[in-house]
């Protein structure tokens, strides 16, 4: 199951960037994230991890799958037998930015999650979008 949210903010590319690569300041920017430690030292990076705490669920390890500089990360976590691969996407648009996050949900129990939990991780989505929205414009 894929699921999309896509924002335009009046800020620059980098701006956005920079709230999107530092994923230990998502809770203080976003009420989707409760905790995020890094497991990992140096800069954000292909193989990094984090620890991820969000709202009424367990945490979650999050590891660096795909790096792309000033532009994009995807990063994957596995849960209840489904794997979960995020993907966080900054693109110029004009004089500002377009944010895309991605959740692709897999596995013998993507179907049932998606199920039961497909409106919430939609409105999760949309409200981390938001939030960075506001925190890149602020």
């Amino acid at each position: 199951m894929r699921f999309q949210n896509t924002i335009e903010i009046d800020a620059p590319v980098e701006r956005v960037w920079a709230l999107t690569s530092d994923v230990e300041s998502w809770p203080a920017v976003t009420p989707t994230m409760t905790k995020v430690d890094r497991l990992d030292n140096g800069p954000f990076r292909a193989t990094s991890t984090a620890r991820v705490k969000q709202p009424g669920q367990r945490a979650k390890v999050w590891t660096v799958t795909a790096f792309d500089p000033d532009h994009s990360f995807t990063w994957e976590a596995r849960l209840l037998g489904t794997q979960m691969t995020a993907s966080h996407t900054v693109a110029a648009n004009g004089s500002g930015a377009s944010n895309t996050l991605v959740l692709d949900v897999t596995g013998p129990g993507s179907g049932l999650v998606g199920r039961l939990v497909g409106r919430q991780i939609s409105k999760a989505l949309a409200t981390e979008n938001a939030s960075f929205k506001r925190a890149a414009e602020a």
